[in-house]
């Protein structure tokens, strides 16, 4: 699925429901899926031994002709060594830091983004309205990602039964051409595609 003129795939994990090992634990797996259609172009299985972090890495080896591609990676996959994988197969990637990463979620707290100007879009769905809010800057030299261009930050302000509740997040992107809107389109895609995995089992 192209979006901003790009291939963007998602790169997530699933536990297995239904299926167990001899130990009783169920499987675990991450897969690439395209943004758009959510057809799976690639997973593997977790060891029981591991965690995702290392099957991602082994994931994006089976990725040979992705030049000029965008991998979306939640939270837990904002890794320099992740980073650095993507970049081998000559594609860009954009990675969310979230409060799991206290540190480096301070540090992009406090660029000056009160002076950077914001672009907004809005969507109605099921009486859930969302309004998604980013802006975007250069990399700072600080930022420790192979590749690393620009930095984001993307407040989500989501209304449902008269309830709003407000999450910020920050992006990181080695892609220094990605304009706000396309930075936004494509998180919003890795969210639909987490919200809606059904390989596997549910």
């Amino acid at each position: 699925m192209q979006a901003g003129g790009r291939l963007v795939i998602a790169i997530d994990g699933k536990t297995v429901r239904g299926a167990r090992y001899k130990a009783g634990k169920a499987p675990h797996l991450v897969a690439a899926l395209a943004h758009g259609i959510g057809a799976v172009l690639g997973q593997v299985a977790v060891d029981e031994k591991s965690n995702e972090i290392p099957a991602v890495r082994e994931l994006l080896k089976a990725f040979a002709d992705v030049a000029g591609a965008v991998f979306t990676i939640d939270a837990m996959h904002t890794q320099t060594d992740t980073a650095k994988a993507i970049l081998a197969r000559q594609a860009d990637y954009v990675m969310t830091v979230k409060a799991n990463m206290p540190t480096l979620y301070q540090q992009l707290e406090k660029l000056p983004w009160a002076e950077i100007p914001a672009v907004s879009s809005a969507t109605r769905d099921h009486g859930r309205r969302a309004r998604r809010t980013i802006k975007a800057v250069i990399a700072p030299a600080w930022i420790r990602f192979d590749g690393a261009a620009q930095v984001a930050q993307l407040r989500r302000t989501v209304t449902k039964n008269g309830k709003k509740t407000v999450e910020v997040v920050y992006l990181i992107t080695s892609d220094r051409d990605a304009d706000p809107a396309n930075l936004a389109a494509w998180i919003r895609g890795h969210q639909e595609i987490e919200n809606c995995l059904h390989w596997g089992g549910t």
